[in-house]
């Protein structure tokens, strides 16, 4: 029997997502109530939810083999990774855009009173950050060299400025809301960060855990493209077909079949879900019929 990889799950915010990721790709992970080894539908695997910001960590001293993270917390606890062919004990095997709120980066952000006169970094000089990103955030400052006192947020960190604790954060959104939520607007981005998938550097290097690794690369970047995009199929009069064609994107091109009435073609197509509204109406006006649209669960 294969050794079995030991796969590590982020806790927290990006939890249901992640889980919800690997189903997509085939893989079923159940939790139990009262510890952190979920079950995982696969004997090559064994799976521990992990803070996300300890991941990096694990990986690196081999506690994990492989794991989700992100790239804001590899550059947080420092540790050194490269890409697949590099010499670093922490290997990015790839970027996994994906978020608890939809396909989006995180962002990093300086955030100030809505109402304060800060209106830059350099406004800050001398004044008090609260921030989770504490390594980050101190090198953002420095490189633009403004000297300001960075005190670590153990949560919360949005209510800091409301509660005179600090004169600005630096903190984690997607979409703003629960930073305008308290008041607060932003005057910078830090950085941006997304999930990866690494790996230890020298599991990579083992060639049979090499394999598998990048079958769950493979399939979880599959799992991500398919959110986008569903599947039409149809049938079209074979008079308006090239007018039917000219409408259709696709992976490679659209898949025609014959049908036994000549007068009938079967099409199928990929096509990216933002255009579905607009396209379907036109397709109906061209003389399709039958139109189906599903959703995929991978695209490779």
């Amino acid at each position: 029997m294969k050794a079995q990889l030991k796969l590590g799950i982020p806790k927290g915010s990006l939890e249901e997502a992640t889980i919800a990721l690997f189903e997509r790709a085939g893989w079923k992970i159940r939790k139990h109530v009262r510890n952190y080894f979920p079950d995982i539908n696969d004997p090559e695997l064994t799976a521990r939810l992990c803070r996300v910001q300890e991941i990096p960590e694990y990986i690196q001293n081999g506690i994990l083999d492989v794991a989700l993270t992100g790239k804001d917390w590899l550059e947080e606890r420092g540790v050194s990774y490269g890409g697949k062919d590099g010499d670093a004990p922490v290997v990015v095997i790839s970027d996994l855009v994906y978020s608890k709120v939809s396909n989006r980066k995180a962002r990093w952000v300086l955030a100030v009173a809505g109402d304060s006169p800060y209106q830059s970094a350099e406004d800050l000089k001398g004044k008090r950050i609260s921030t989770e990103l504490v390594g980050v955030s101190r090198h953002y400052f420095e490189e633009k060299g403004v000297p300001v006192q960075i005190n670590y947020s153990w949560g919360a960190t949005e209510a800091k400025v409301v509660e005179g604790l600090a004169d600005a954060i630096v903190e984690v959104t997607e979409t703003e809301t629960t930073i305008r939520a308290h008041g607060l607007r932003v005057i910078d981005e830090v950085m941006a960060s997304n999930t990866v998938l690494i790996a230890n550097r020298a599991v990579w290097n083992d060639p049979e855990s090499r394999h598998k690794i990048e079958q769950i690369d493979l399939l979880l970047q599959g799992a991500l493209r398919a959110e986008s995009l569903v599947c039409l199929k149809m049938n079209a009069p074979t008079s308006r077909l090239e007018e039917i064609l000219s409408l259709l994107p696709a992976l490679n091109s659209p898949t025609v079949a014959s049908l036994k009435d000549p007068a009938w073609v079967s099409l199928e197509t990929v096509v990216d879900t933002h255009v579905v509204r607009d396209l379907i109406p036109q397709l109906h006006d061209l003389g399709a019929e039958g139109i189906l649209e599903y959703s995929l669960n991978k695209v490779i």
